[in-house]
This record gives structure tokens, C-alpha cells and sequence, in this order.
């Protein structure tokens, strides 16, 4: 476990900082160097993305013992592993004798062991050293000195979370009332049918405040604003390192479709009042979760630049939609691919506007608060401190 280090502040003005934390109804968005500086987002990495829990996958596409699964992050590439007792675990992709990568970044694999391409050391499923060709009875090597680096891990309602530094508390303390309201949706027990990969010419932040509002709506989503109310919901009161809200479904719909319909089955176990909302959260730095009544569909934000960030989008529906006769995906699928394209078109504009030498921080309507919470959970961090929400009364949208 490496040792606390101390946290850094942020290269950026801290009277402007100021002016993002002032009461809501009074305050200013992030300083437009948050978004289109190279060194806020180097900061960013190391103190953001490097020194706690952060998603980097999908408990679905690693979920048999057996099963491997390399991924990227801020400080190298990390190897999950499955093990025969069902645990998952995660370690520096890394071979402990010359550096080699164990399995390159974004594949996946399937075997009792994971054997170095290079020169074929072996480590069994829970990190240990199996086997080192020629170092048998060399004076000195001994094996259980050289196995893989462990990094801690922990799967969260189907999606998997590291911290690399060692450092973070407990995710589950620090989302304890978040999986009260997923909990529900049962993520983990439903079935991915399908996921896109997009790239946006946009800063991330740019790309989670545009997901925390509705706003913008009625002026660029149409086919959205059939199906839901954009002036619907409320946003929720919370201590921790996430922020989000609802809103209603139209009477008359049954979900976020192009039509309302769905041809899937309502996930099992919600309240007629959870059917008639979709919740939307952002868990601080790089995960969406959207909560539909009939499918959950989840945003994977990989920064890889102050001006360009990666997406992966899927889209989890319960078993038994697999088994209605005549189930599409394609209506919650479809739909949001779209929603998608508008939304990454507006942030790109969004993020061209901020790199104008006349750009400046501006105010947010009161159909912005959920806004609000993001932008001041950042810019507690870049003064240094705990990067999370402050519990204030259920406000109304």
C-alpha cells in the first residue's frame, strides 16, 4: 500500500476558484484553463486520474475464473484476473523479470495461467510466479519474490474499479447511499448487448457537465424531449464523490426510445416510481450511469488529452429480454446513439468557444445545479481538498 502523499494545488487561479465555489445562483464555471490547458490536464492525471478509484472496466467482460483482460490507465497498464475462487484481482502489467507487457492493452484471454510473450515466465491467476525457464536451482532466485504487483481493486454493482496509488478510502464507504438507489437496477446481473466507442474533440469535464443538465434539451435533443420532460426531476443531496439527478418519463412512455416503447422486459423488483424516471449519475472522475426502468446504459470517459477524450458507451438489458420473442436492443441503443452524436457535437462547439482568447467563465441557470455539484467537487480538489459533493436539502429542477 503506498504511503499518503500530499495533495497538490491545481495550476490555476485561485481567485477564480473561488468564484466556481460561491453559493449556487452566484457562482462562475471552472476557469477556462480547466479545460484547454495542457498542464491542468497533466495535473488532472496525477491527481485525479492517478491517485484514486477510477472504472476501468466491465465486470461482464471478465466474469469466469479463467478469464484475463488488460486495460490502460494514467500510470500504465494494469492486467485483471479472475481467479478459480472467483475473485477478481488486478495487477501492473508488468512482467517481473524484464518489463514486458503480460497481455496488451485492451485484449482479452482465457487460460489458467498468463505466460510472458517474451521469454515465457508464468504467473498462476492470483499473481505468483508458477514458472521462470532457466532459473531452476540458480543460487539466490526465489520464486515467491518475484510475482506481479497487486493493485487494489473492487467490483462495484458490474463495474470495476481501481486505485492505482493505494491511497483512496474505501470505494464502498465513499458510495454507500449511491448504492442504495443502483442497487435496484441490479447492473451486474444484466446482459451487455451492445457498446460504441466514440472520440470527442472535447475536454472531459466539458463532456460530464454537458450530462448533467437538460438545458440545453429542448434546443438540440427533439427526439428526447417527446419521450421525457427536460424540466423534470429533482437532483440529489449527497457527501460523496458523485453527483447527479432525474427525470420523468412522459405519461404515455414506457422508456428512452424514439417512440416511448420498449421490447424489452421492466427490470425486476423497481417501484412503479422508479418505472416512471430515469436517473442519471456521474461518479467521479470517468464514470456515467444511466438508469432506465428496462435497460442500464453506462459511459466509460478515458481522457487522452486537454482537447480530446474517449467514450465507450454500452448498453446492459435484464435476461429475460433475451428470451421475449421479437427483443431489439436497437430502441435504447439507437436512441441514445443519437442523443450521443448531438451531445459530442455541442461539446466539441463547446470546447472550441473556450479556446478563444475572449472565453470567461460563465453563470449557470438554476436548470444547472446538478452542474453546479460537479464543477465544485473539482474545484475542491484543485485546491487540494477531498474531490467530493456537499450535502445540501433535495432541490427541485
Amino acid at each position: 500500500m503506498a504511503v499518503q502523499s500530499t495533495p497538490s494545488i491545481a495550476p490555476l487561479d485561485p481567485g477564480e476558484l473561488e468564484r466556481s465555489l460561491a453559493t449556487f445562483g452566484h457562482s462562475r464555471m471552472l476557469p477556462v484553463a480547466a479545460y484547454i490547458d495542457p498542464d491542468v490536464f497533466d495535473w488532472e492525471k496525477r491527481n485525479f486520474l492517478e491517485r484514486g478509484w477510477m472504472c476501468i472496466g466491465f465486470s461482464a467482460d471478465i466474469a469466469q475464473p479463467g478469464d484475463q483482460r488488460a486495460e490502460s490507465t494514467g500510470i500504465g497498464g494494469v492486467l485483471l484476473m479472475r481467479a478459480q475462487d472467483g475473485v477478481l484481482r488486478a495487477f501492473a502489467n508488468v512482467c517481473s523479470h524484464r518489463g514486458h507487457e503480460l497481455l496488451p492493452c485492451g485484449e482479452t484471454a482465457h487460460h489458467g495461467r498468463v505466460i510472458c510473450p517474451y521469454h515465457s515466465w508464468a504467473y498462476d491467476l492470483e499473481g505468483k510466479l508458477a514458472t521462470a525457464p532457466s532459473f531452476s536451482g540458480v543460487e539466490g532466485f526465489v520464486k515467491s519474490e518475484h510475482g506481479l504487483i497487486q493493485l487494489p481493486c473492487v467490483e462495484w454493482h458490474g463495474l470495476i474499479f481501481l486505485d492505482a496509488s493505494g491511497e483512496a478510502p474505501p470505494l464502498a464507504e465513499q458510495l454507500a447511499d449511491l448504492s442504495e438507489i443502483v442497487a435496484p437496477y441490479e447492473p451486474e446481473r444484466l446482459i451487455i448487448a451492445d457498446r460504441h466507442d466514440y472520440v470527442v474533440a472535447a475536454n472531459w469535464k466539458t463532456l460530464t457537465e454537458n450530462y448533467h443538465e437538460c438545458y440545453h434539451c429542448t434546443k438540440i435533443h427533439p427526439q428526447l424531449c417527446e419521450v421525457s420532460d427536460p424540466e423534470s426531476g429533482m437532483i440529489y443531496s449527497t457527501d460523496g464523490p458523485w453527483a447527479g439527478g432525474t427525470m420523468d418519463i412522459r405519461e404515455g412512455m414506457e422508456t428512452m426510445s424514439m417512440d416511448g416503447r420498449s421490447s424489452g422486459v421492466m427490470l425486476r423488483g423497481l417501484s412503479e416510481e422508479q418505472k416512471r424516471i430515469v436517473i442519471y449519475i456521474n461518479v467521479f472522475p470517468d464514470v456515467l450511469i444511466s438508469l432506465h426502468p428496462d435497460y442500464v446504459m453506462m459511459h466509460r470517459l478515458t481522457p487522452l488529452a486537454a482537447d480530446a477524450t474517449r467514450i465507450e458507451c454500452i448498453w446492459a438489458f435484464a435476461p429475460e429480454s433475451f428470451e421475449k420473442e421479437g427483443f431489439d436492443p436497437s430502441y435504447g441503443v439507437n436512441f441514445w446513439d443519437l442523443t450521443n452524436q448531438q451531445d459530442w457535437e455541442a461539446c466539441s462547439s463547446v470546447h472550441r468557444g473556450l479556446s478563444s482568447p475572449h472565453a470567461v467563465p460563465g453563470m449557470l441557470s438554476t436548470e444547472e445545479e446538478a452542474v453546479y455539484d460537479f464543477v465544485t467537487m473539482v474545484a475542491r480538489g484543485y485546491k487540494g481538498e477531498p474531490v467530493r459533493n456537499v450535502k445540501v436539502p433535495a432541490r427541485l429542477s
